[in-house]
C-alpha cells in the first residue's frame, strides 16, 4: 500500500472521528436538556404536591361557621308543626316503620353474619325502578365494634335520602334550570316521592359541602395550568336568566352553574389574571383576563360563512370567506410545522399583513339608518379581526394551542341540549 492511500486512509478515519466526536457532543447537550427537563418536572411535582397539601391543611382547620340565627325570638310562636301528614321528619322510630316498603340487612365488611348482632336502624328514601321507596336498613356488627358498617349511596348516618335523589334535584335545578319548587313537583310526578322546597335545599347544601373542597382544589389548579379553554351558555326561564361556564384544560374541566355572564364569574376561577394562555371568543368578558389571548376561529369562520350564506348575492362575501379560510388553513400548516423555531414569529408577521389587506372596510363608519344590516355586519367582522389582530396567531407562537375553543364548546353542549329540549329561550 503506497503512502498516499494510506494518507487517504488516514484523513477518512479522521473525518469519522471529528464527526463521531460531534455527535456525542450533541448527545451530551440532549442529555443534559433532559437533565434540566426532569429536574423542572419534579420541582414542579413537588410544588404541586405541597399545594394539595396546604390546600388539604387549610380546609381542614377553618373554624365552623354558625350563620342561623338560634336565638329564642325566631322560635316565639313557631309550636305549630309545618310538616306535611306524609313527611318522615325526625319522628319516632315506631311511625316511620309503618313506611317501610322493605328492610335490608347490612352487615359488618369482612366478619361472618353469625358474629353479628343488630345494633340499630336507619330508614332511607331510595330511588328504586324509578319509583320512590322507604327502605329500612338493619345495621349488623359485633358487639365490641366502635363504628357500624355504612350504606352503599346513602351520606352519612343520618340521612333520610339516598344520594341519587341528591343527585336528581341537582340536576333539574342547576343543569335544567328550574325553581325548587317545580323541581319537588317533578320528583313527585315522576318517583312518587313528596319533597318540601326546604329538604330539596337541605339536600343542594349538603352536596356543596361534601364536594367543596374537591371543586376548590381542583380550580386551584386549574390556575396554574399554562393553556385553558373557557366558554359560557345561557338560557332564560320566566325572568331569570342563568349561565353555566366551562373551565377546560387538557385534564380537567370545571363548570360554574347557574350564576351571572360577569367578569367576576371567570376571575373567581382564574383570579384577577390568568398567567397563561387564553382560548375563547371575543365576549368583552375575556379582554384583559389572560397574559396571552387566542380567539376562536371557529367563532370567525362561522360569523363569515353566516353572512355568506344569508346574501348569496353578494359575491363579495364568498371571496372574502374563502380568503379568511385560506389564512387560516396556512396558519395551521404553519402551526403542525416542527421544523419552525425562531421563524414563527415571522410567519405571524406575514399572517397578519394578510389579515390586513383582507379587511379593508375595517374602521368604516357605521351609518344604522341608512346603511343595510348585512353591510354593517360586515364591517363589524372586519373590525373584530383587526381589532383583535394579536390573538389570532398566538397557536402558530405557540403550537400546543388549539386555534378553536371546541373543547370548551364540547362541554357545555349537553347543558345547551338540555336548554332546547326544556322549551328555554337563550335570550
Amino acid at each position: 500500500m503506497e503512502s498516499d492511500d494510506i494518507a487517504k486512509i488516514l484523513a477518512h478515519l479522521g473525518m469519522r472521528l471529528d464527526e463521531q466526536d460531534r455527535q456525542i457532543k450533541e448527545q451530551q447537550q440532549q442529555i443534559k436538556e433532559q437533565q434540566q427537563q426532569i429536574e423542572q418536572l419534579t420541582s414542579e411535582n413537588e410544588r404541586l404536591k405541597e399545594l394539595l397539601h396546604q390546600q388539604g391543611k387549610s380546609k381542614g382547620s377553618k373554624p365552623p361557621k354558625f350563620k342561623n340565627d338560634y336565638s329564642v325570638e325566631t322560635h316565639l310562636g313557631s309550636d305549630k308543626s309545618k310538616r306535611g301528614h306524609d313527611a318522615t321528619g325526625r319522628r319516632p322510630q315506631e311511625s316511620k316503620q309503618d313506611q317501610v316498603h322493605e328492610y335490608v340487612d347490612v352487615h359488618e365488611e369482612g366478619v361472618a353474619p353469625s358474629l353479628c348482632v343488630e345494633r340499630r336502624q336507619q330508614y332511607v328514601w331510595r330511588i328504586i325502578d324509578g319509583k320512590a321507596r322507604y327502605i329500612g336498613y338493619r345495621l349488623f356488627a359485633r358487639a365490641e365494634s366502635q363504628e357500624l358498617p355504612g350504606i352503599l349511596g346513602v351520606r352519612n348516618s343520618w340521612s333520610e335520602y339516598g344520594i341519587e335523589i341528591t343527585v336528581i334535584v341537582a340536576y333539574l335545578h342547576y343543569w335544567v334550570g328550574i325553581s325548587l319548587d317545580r323541581v319537588c313537583e317533578v320528583v313527585q310526578f315522576f318517583t312518587g316521592l313528596e319533597l318540601s322546597k326546604s329538604q330539596a335545599n337541605a339536600l343542594l347544601t349538603q352536596l356543596s359541602q361534601d364536594w367543596q373542597a374537591q371543586y376548590d382544589t381542583i380550580a386551584e389548579l386549574l390556575a396554574y395550568e399554562m393553556v385553558i379553554y373557557v366558554d359560557e351558555t345561557g338560557w332564560q326561564v320566566g325572568t331569570q336568566r342563568c349561565y353555566t361556564w366551562a373551565f377546560s384544560t387538557l385534564m380537567h374541566v370545571v363548570f360554574r352553574c347557574g350564576v351571572g355572564r360577569g367578569k367576576a364569574e371567570a376571575q373567581t376561577i382564574l383570579g384577577d389574571q390568568f398567567e397563561g394562555i387564553g382560548v375563547s371568543d371575543d365576549y368583552g368578558a375575556y379582554h384583559s383576563l389572560f397574559s396571552e389571548h387566542q380567539l376562536c376561529w371557529a367563532h370567525l369562520l362561522r360569523k363569515a360563512i353566516k353572512l355568506m350564506l344569508q346574501h348569496p348575492e353578494h359575491t363579495e362575501y364568498k371571496d372574502f370567506l374563502d380568503a379568511l379560510y385560506r389564512i387560516y388553513q396556512q396558519a395551521v400548516r404553519w402551526q403542525k410545522d416542527q421544523r419552525l423555531s425562531r421563524g414563527r414569529s415571522d410567519k405571524v408577521n406575514r399572517l397578519k399583513t394578510r389579515i390586513c389587506n383582507l379587511c379593508r372596510e375595517a374602521g368604516t363608519p357605521i351609518d344604522k339608518d341608512t346603511m343595510p344590516t348585512h353591510q354593517q355586519t360586515f364591517i363589524r367582522l372586519q373590525n373584530e379581526l383587526i381589532n383583535g389582530i394579536e390573538s389570532l396567531f398566538v397557536f402558530v407562537r405557540h403550537p400546543q394551542v388549539e386555534p378553536t375553543n371546541n373543547r370548551s364548546e364540547r362541554n357545555v353542549r349537553r347543558d345547551a341540549e338540555v336548554r332546547k329540549g326544556g322549551r328555554t329561550s337563550k335570550r
